[in-house]
C-alpha cells in the first residue's frame, strides 16, 4: 500500500515536472551599477567634500588642492571605463549583430 502511493507520487512528480530545478537566473549588473551610482557614490563624494573643507579650514590648502586633483583623476578613470563599456557593448553589437 505505502509502495503504490509512492510510486504514484514520484510518477506524478516527473509528470508534473516538478522535480527540475528552475532555470538559473543571471546576476541583474544593471541594477547592481544603479545602485552604487544612486547610493553610494553620492555618499563617498560627500565625505571627501566634508574632509576637503575640515582641511581647508585648517589651513592645509596644499593638501586639499593635492587630494581634490587625485580624486578629479579618479572621477576621469571612472568616466572613461565608463566610456570603454559602451564602446565595448557597441563593437559587439557591431560584431555579432
Amino acid at each position: 500500500m505505502i509502495a503504490t502511493e509512492l510510486a504514484t507520487q514520484i510518477a506524478t512528480a516527473f509528470q508534473h515536472g516538478s522535480l527540475a530545478a528552475p532555470a538559473p537566473q543571471g546576476i541583474n549588473t544593471e541594477g547592481v551599477v544603479t545602485f552604487f551610482a544612486s547610493k553610494i557614490a553620492p555618499i563617498l563624494l560627500a565625505v571627501l567634500g566634508v574632509i576637503f573643507i575640515g582641511r581647508a579650514g585648517r589651513g592645509e590648502i596644499s593638501k586639499v588642492l593635492t587630494s581634490s586633483a587625485i580624486a578629479i583623476v579618479g572621477l576621469a578613470f571612472i568616466a572613461g571605463a565608463a566610456t570603454l563599456f559602451f564602446v565595448g557593448d557597441y563593437l559587439i553589437n557591431l560584431i555579432f549583430a
